[in-house]
């Protein structure tokens, strides 16, 4: 069974959303469906090589919750210093923070919530994976950003995935 379906909620998913989006259950899109649900998990299998044992499901749960938090106070923060922008210009800075983490998994994880978060320009993954080099649009103390960072989003991700 787990070799015709490997991942199940994909299949289902993939099955539900083929649905949707032709807004027609007829013959033929649930036939599209299930044959799309059946052989796109089995054909994407060898792209993945490692699966994620996600642990502990509450601090998963706290660490979208904070995520969301640090995007709505992100958008607030980046909203004041473009509104302000002809009495202080804001502090752009490239820093480099040395990660922990080193699940792929993890680090995947970390880039999307990198990327979610308003005032985070730019990032790059050193190919060793050892430091993150991350644009900051408006940076006040390096050091307690650095901090932050690590707590908020790097201490959660090692507790899930590593």
């Amino acid at each position: 069974m787990k070799r015709l379906f490997p991942a199940p909620l994909l299949s289902v998913s993939l099955f539900v959303l083929w649905l949707l989006l032709n807004l027609s259950i007829s013959p033929g899109n649930l036939l599209l469906a299930a044959v799309l649900a059946t052989l796109a998990p089995v054909l994407m299998t060898p792209l993945r090589p490692q699966h994620a044992h996600v642990r502990r499901p509450l601090v998963v749960a706290r660490l979208i919750g904070r995520v969301g938090l640090d995007v709505l106070h992100s958008n607030l923060l980046v909203a004041r210093s473009v509104l302000m922008a002809g009495r202080r210009s804001p502090r752009s800075a490239f820093v480099h923070i040395p990660l922990a983490l080193r699940d792929a998994h993890g680090l995947a994880a970390l880039s999307m919530i990198t990327t979610v978060v308003p005032g985070t320009v730019w990032s790059e993954l050193a190919l060793d994976r050892s430091v993150l080099l991350l644009h900051v649009f408006d940076l006040e103390d390096e050091a307690a950003f650095i901090e932050h960072f690590k707590h908020t989003y790097e201490r959660p991700l090692m507790e899930i995935f590593e």
